[in-house]
Formats: C-alpha cells, structure tokens, sequence
C-alpha cells in the first residue's frame, strides 16, 4: 500500500463504492477487502474495507457506519486532456448524483469530484491577466466546464 492512502468513509456501500469506481476509471482494480471480525462493531462477516486503485493511486473504503458522512471539503480532481474526457467523467461519476458549479460534482455516494480540462489550467495561468480574468469569469459561471466556450471567453474583449 502507498504510504498515503485515502479512506472514504461509507455507511454499508464500500463495496458498491468500489466496483463503481473501479468501473468508470480505466486502469483501475479491486486490490483486496476485508470482513467485520466478530469483536467489531457491524454484522460479523459483512464487508468492512475495500481497498482499489483508480490509475496507481491507492484507495480504501470503509463501512464505518452513520456516525460520518462525506462533505466537499475533500474532493479528487480528475485531470482531463480534452472535452471529451471531461464529458465522459462527467456523464459517469455524476450519473445519480449531483451537479454542484465550476466543475464539481457529487456522484452517488456522496463523494466530491472536480472534473477539469487541462486547458483551464493554460488558460488561467496565461501571461495576459485580462486573459485569465476572462477565463475565470466565464469558469464561475458554468457546471460542467467547457473548454471551447472558456477559450472564447479568453479571446474576447
């Protein structure tokens, strides 16, 4: 395991969590789980932790239970290189859950994404700050972001 590994916090859908996860990112896979000793608290046998990995990176669910839930104070950027990347995240991990603003998402399960194309990045950090204005500008207005209508707002005047 990685010496720093994220462990999402479920209340009884670690598995289902995982599978999903492990479904809609290529390069991704299931590495172990682990069952509800007796001594524990939850149903003996039950699935208490999953651990997968989403393109290398390490991940852990763990059915903890209804004592916490997932907030957007933590959220997992995914890095798309064109829109069409961004289109597909979108569609996948916010399919049943919720679309929030400026390309954040909550998928089902209450976990929070960021879905942003590698041209915002180009595009915030050009040397002309009217540019970059520009380009904030018309981010903070959108859901899902899209790359040709953030370059249109780069380029006008």
């Amino acid at each position: 395991m990685a010496p720093v590994t994220p462990c999402l916090w479920f209340d009884g859908t670690a598995d289902e969590a995982a599978d999903f996860y492990v479904e809609v990112f290529p390069n991704a896979r299931r590495t172990g789980a682990s069952a509800v000793p007796e001594a524990a608290p939850g149903e003996t046998g039950s699935t208490m932790v999953v651990t997968f990995e989403l393109d290398g990176t390490a991940f852990m669910a763990l059915n903890g239970g209804p004592t916490y839930r997932l907030t957007p104070a933590v959220s997992f950027v995914v890095n798309c290189k064109d829109q069409a990347e961004v289109d597909y995240y979108w569609d996948r991990l916010g399919a049943g859950g919720r679309d929030v603003q400026c390309g954040w998402l909550v998928d089902k399960f209450g976990v929070s994404w960021q879905v942003v194309p590698d041209r915002l990045g180009e595009l915030m950090s050009d040397p002309d700050p009217a540019r970059a204005d520009r380009t904030m500008q018309a981010m903070l207005k959108m859901v899902k972001l899209d790359v040709a209508a953030l370059e249109a707002a780069a380029d006008s005047r």
